[in-house]
């Protein structure tokens, strides 16, 4: 089977770039989201987020045919889902986008489609996707219930890759693809390898969903491993940076570094849907991710204690005098991606609760939206560290490693990253 139009499900951070790869390759692509304006936007050969290099290659796909958006699923060869998988109360995978998706490309599918599943999902996702697809089109069977003899294929291949860096990950990275049969996961080769330059290694659909949730949940484990020894290093008077670098000297010891907390849509949310499925076996994994929700309070009681030293030490001044400035907002260094950052969230309670001025440092951006704006408003590096008398670090970012010690000098310092540690 040849795949001449490719329709993808879902147009952000993932399903946009793999839309404009695809495009790239000169298939026929139709992208569809929910999204409007997303989709004007796309169809003006322009992008809705931010991704180094990706405006070039969607202006290119465009302007050549190859990448057309809409908000109505059209027939293709093969449907990408890669729409959010976030959580409900109490951490329970939200499963409803998927829903939506399913349900939304069933009225247009046809014998011999494919259909995978991107989006990042509980262990059973790809099944409950077939089973969805399966009760809209009683027409067509599926694998669920005819094997190899399906009408349609499904399969699921998570996406791995770095935001800032999409696009090349994209090509070369291996991807692991697990189809709900050996002739699934043939066919989801033969359309990955349309651009994959890395390995497509083949199992079974619920250990591709398990494979990309443990690999976050390994990441958030040994992040929380780092971030309660910071926490223990500070109750017992010890520097935690000098401490992990020491430990590191071991040849079989490589800790990492502690911070604020976790961000970013992956690592914060995938290992709660561990959680959801085998709540009983998944302790650790439990308690790393609360080890790592728990950071940004401590955070605060820190910012909270440095604003009461300075009081202590400047009398005549009372909370509504001390300007504290949060340095960082994205929930990693040297990006402009605020999406599930801990830096955003305590810059946010900071705001909320400090009587005196609160100034933003993010040198990655160039303006504030949303609720941010509302109560915050960007400051230069060196403006804020001209007017605050708390300064507290929340991410770090290359400009704020080159700023000098002595500038330092007279503020309350909290910092999270170790980028001013003696």
């Amino acid at each position: 089977m040849s795949f001449e139009i490719i329709s993808v499900v879902g147009l952000g951070y993932i399903g946009l770039p793999t839309a404009a790869v695809f495009a790239s390759r000169k298939k026929k692509v139709i992208g569809v989201d929910v999204n409007q304006t997303a989709v004007d936007t796309i169809n003006r050969g322009e992008i809705h987020i931010i991704e180094p290099d990706l405006d070039m290659v969607v202006h290119a796909a465009v302007s050549a045919g190859y990448l057309r958006a809409t908000t109505r699923p059209e027939a293709a060869d093969a449907f990408l889902i890669a729409v959010p998988t976030p959580f409900k109360g109490g951490h329970a995978p939200d499963l409803s986008y998927i829903e939506a998706a399913s349900k939304a490309i069933a009225p247009v599918l046809k014998r011999g489609d494919l259909v995978i599943l991107e989006s990042t999902s509980p262990v059973g996702a790809t099944e409950q996707m077939a089973a969805w697809l399966a009760e809209a089109r009683s027409d067509l069977t599926f694998p669920q219930t005819h094997g190899e003899d399906s009408d349609i294929r499904v399969a699921h291949c998570p996406e791995r890759v770095l935001p800032g860096h999409v696009l090349r990950e994209l090509v070369q990275n291996d991807r692991v693809i697990g189809g709900m049969t050996p002739k699934c996961s043939k066919l989801a080769v033969k359309l990955y390898k349309t651009f994959v330059e890395g390995e497509c290694v083949v199992t079974s659909a619920r250990t591709a969903e398990m494979c990309k949730l443990t690999e976050n949940s390994f990441r958030d484990v040994n992040i929380a491993f780092a971030n309660e020894l910071s926490i223990i290093c500070d109750k017992l008077d010890i520097n935690v940076w000098e401490l992990i670098r020491l430990a590191n000297r071991h040849p079989r010891v490589n800790i990492l570094q502690p911070g604020p907390g976790v961000g970013g849509h992956c690592i914060a949310v995938d290992p709660w849907f561990i959680v959801s499925k085998t709540p009983e076996q998944a302790k650790l994994i439990r308690t790393a991710r609360e080890v790592n929700d728990g950071k940004p309070q401590w955070v605060l009681d820190k910012v909270r204690l440095a604003v009461a030293e300075y009081l202590q030490e400047n009398t005549e001044k009372t909370a509504k005098d001390v300007t504290i400035a949060c340095f960082g907002l994205a929930f990693k260094p040297d990006i402009d991606d605020l999406r599930e950052s801990p830096a955003v969230a305590i810059t946010q309670q900071v705001a909320a609760t400090h009587p005196g001025p609160v100034l933003a440092v993010e040198p990655n951006i160039e303006k504030l939206s949303g609720k941010l704006a509302d109560k915050l408003t960007l400051y230069k590096v060196e403006q804020a560290l001209a007017e605050a008398d708390v300064i507290v670090l929340l991410v770090d970012h290359k400009e704020f490693k080159d700023v000098a010690k002595p500038l330092l000098d007279g503020h309350k310092v909290v910092d999270t990253r170790g980028v001013w540690a003696v």
